[in-house]
């Protein structure tokens, strides 16, 4: 892969990484470090990608690897306004389902954003986050069950 290919795959993943880090940063600072050094580190590794048609899967598990990095360093605490100004638009979410969203357990908050806000399979999810793929759908099924709970409690 070439600079410039480099550049516009990084291009295309931007909003992406944004998103992703903004779930797992504790503020806009954090957030914006972690996906600078997540290119960088890509970029300095560019010879460690072995397939580039997973190019953005591989540099959205950098941008979590640099967010947790960040978070250890800083503690997390995020804003419900902050994490929901992200969301594309195209993803019709309500408020509730939101609110509950932003609510959950970060080990079950990340599976959710990656599979169901971000659109990664399940194998890619548990790629990023280093697990199997086996714990990545009990998470994601413990969130489901989770958030219909919440919701339900609201309603």
């Amino acid at each position: 892969m070439n600079k410039q290919e480099f550049t516009q795959q990084v291009m295309e993943a931007e909003n992406s990484l944004y998103r992703v880090a903004r779930t797992l940063s504790a503020n806009e600072s954090d957030c914006e470090d972690a996906v600078q050094q997540a290119i960088l580190t890509a970029y300095d590794k560019l010879d460690n990608l072995r397939n580039e048609k997973f190019f953005k899967t591989w540099l959205t598990r950098i941008l979590i690897n640099e967010c947790y990095k960040i978070r250890r360093k800083s503690g997390f605490v995020i804003s419900f306004e902050d994490y929901t100004a992200d969301i594309p638009s195209d993803v019709k979410i309500d408020n509730e389902l939101r609110d509950a969203v932003f609510r959950l357990p970060i080990k079950l908050r990340s599976v959710i954003v990656l599979y169901y806000i971000e659109g990664y399979s399940v194998e890619e999810t548990a790629y990023m986050l280093k697990l199997p793929q086996g714990t990545v759908k009990s998470r994601l099924h413990k969130a489901r069950k989770l958030l219909k709970t919440m919701l339900d409690d609201e309603i």
